[in-house]
């Protein structure tokens, strides 16, 4: 019986070390990438998928190791770390998804990243959409009143 709880306690205590070790080793590098964030553009309020088109996949693969690692303690840990990034639309997606129970195992992220850009969901922002090759085929020439306005000004 001794032999047996001590078998427990050992594998046990193997696997805390384990989900320690990952749970570590990605709020490093989540520290990095946090960087690398701050130098995008996101345009303010994106939905949840458009905000998977900026963000970089190592991002999405460290918080879903964030979340196998800590389990229900990385809810916080994420909320903390994406908003300050500004990454409002994964912040609250990554709490609740943290706070669901067995859900540590599946990559929802990283599932969620792929499916933004294989299926073409929440499609980034765009200024103003320019067919390129149109353009640099057919370019707008000026009317004379349009170099009348531009000597004007």
């Amino acid at each position: 019986m001794l032999d047996l709880l001590q078998n427990l306690l050992s594998g046990f205590l193997i696997l805390i070390c384990i989900c320690l070790g990952i749970g570590i080793s990605c709020l490093v590098a989540l520290v990095q990438i946090i960087k690398q964030i701050k130098d995008l553009e996101i345009p303010p309020d994106p939905g949840f998928f458009a905000t998977m088109h900026y963000v970089p996949l190592l991002l999405v693969v460290l918080l879903d190791l964030l979340d196998l690692g800590f389990d229900i303690f990385a809810a916080p840990v994420a909320w903390l770390i994406l908003d300050r990034m500004g990454l409002q639309s994964l912040r609250n997606r990554a709490t609740i998804e943290a706070l669901i129970p067995f859900t540590q195992p599946i990559p929802t992220f990283t599932l969620a990243w792929l499916l933004a850009r294989m299926l073409k969901l929440g499609q980034p922002f765009c200024v103003e959409a320019v067919d390129s090759q149109n353009f640099a085929l057919n370019p707008p020439v000026p009317s004379d009143e349009d170099e009348l306005e531009v000597h004007i000004q």
